[in-house]
């Protein structure tokens, strides 16, 4: 997630430069066509054009208005996941009547919360951190902690032999985690190391987390709908090709009223006002598509390893355990 002030107008020109590239030459030839070749019947009534534009503008502002929900949702998950943890960690800590019972508790919420992120940052198909933009982007600015540590690395800080191995050739290792948590929790209450009342509310807890689990799964596993995505695209696309035969007659029809230099110039002014434009409404539907997926690993992610680090620190120095934390906290514009 960027944290900083602003993205700079340089960084945002030099995102979105690969499509202004197919911009600058759809707005260039019509006009050149327009106006050298003298092919004035290659023109578009401006009505059409406007109607259009119209269109492209109220189905662009509804997917970004969708896309950013998603993004909200998931931040309301994770911030309930930590709310969640906190407690998590007071119970583990209060409720035991042996304390390495309970920080055994701990290090394997703290595993379950590491496979989760790692299933939320796994890649998709229908994402878009791999295209060429925000590929770059990332090259320069950041890097993605799940993407360059192994999840069975991260697993050994928490798990012991044996958990490892089990959950490290499961499917679902954060489902997994879960139930090993449950399996704990039903041995102390067995072994009379647990009250019953105690047992129940952490069983409780267990279950909360589980539901907020299953948020991120479908925030991750059901992606904004395919035909409003395409729909989306060609409507924003259909209007940039088709926009600079409406503006060149405009302009060459403007032009007619003046003399002299001016006359001639003016009507190449509708190559960079279609550019503009159209650069507009497809660099809209490029932070759409950027936010559309909140843990895919791209600039405009919901921070959830700054999550997960933050909420080991606090679980740990709840009993003075500094614990092997070798992984500092991200500085500058960019925290995952």
């Amino acid at each position: 997630m960027h944290i900083g002030k602003s993205y700079r107008l340089a960084d945002f020109l030099l995102w979105t430069r690969r499509k202004a590239y197919v911009l600058l030459a759809l707005s260039v030839i019509p006009v050149a066509a327009h106006q050298l070749a003298g092919w004035h019947w290659l023109a578009v009534p401006w009505v059409v054009v406007a109607l259009l534009g119209t269109a492209t503008s109220f189905i662009v502002g509804f997917k970004n208005a969708q896309t950013y929900g998603r993004t909200l949702e998931a931040q309301q998950v994770w911030t309930a996941i930590a709310a969640i943890s906190r407690y998590w960690a007071m119970l583990c800590r209060n409720f035991p009547v042996s304390a390495d019972a309970g920080a055994m508790l701990v290090q394997r919420h703290l595993a379950w919360l590491t496979a989760v992120r790692y299933q939320a940052r796994g890649r998709r198909v229908w994402e878009t951190a791999s295209s060429g933009s925000n590929h770059e982007y990332r090259d320069k600015r950041f890097i993605v902690p799940e993407h360059e540590t192994p999840l069975s690395q991260e697993l050994a800080r928490y798990l012991s032999g044996e958990e490892l191995a089990r959950v490290s050739r499961a499917r679902g290792k954060a489902t997994l985690l879960m139930h090993l948590q449950s399996d704990a929790l039903r041995a102390m209450a067995g072994r009379q190391e647990l009250a019953g009342p105690h047992h129940i509310e952490m069983q409780k807890t267990l279950k909360d987390l589980l539901d907020q689990q299953a948020r991120v799964e479908r925030i991750k596993n059901f992606p904004y709908p395919r035909q409003y995505a395409i729909v989306n695209t060609l409507f924003v696309w259909s209007f940039a090709a088709l926009l600079p035969f409406g503006l060149a007659p405009e302009f060459h029809r403007l032009a007619g009223t003046t003399q002299g230099l001016l006359a001639i110039g003016l009507p190449w002014l509708a190559a960079p006002f279609s550019l503009l434009i159209s650069w507009m409404y497809v660099s809209l539907d490029q932070v759409g598509e950027s936010t559309e997926n909140p843990f895919e690993g791209g600039a405009n992610d919901v921070p959830i390893t700054q999550v997960c680090r933050l909420l080991e620190i606090e679980m740990r120095q709840v009993d003075d355990d500094s614990g092997d934390l070798h992984l500092p906290l991200p500085s500058g514009d960019i925290i995952l």
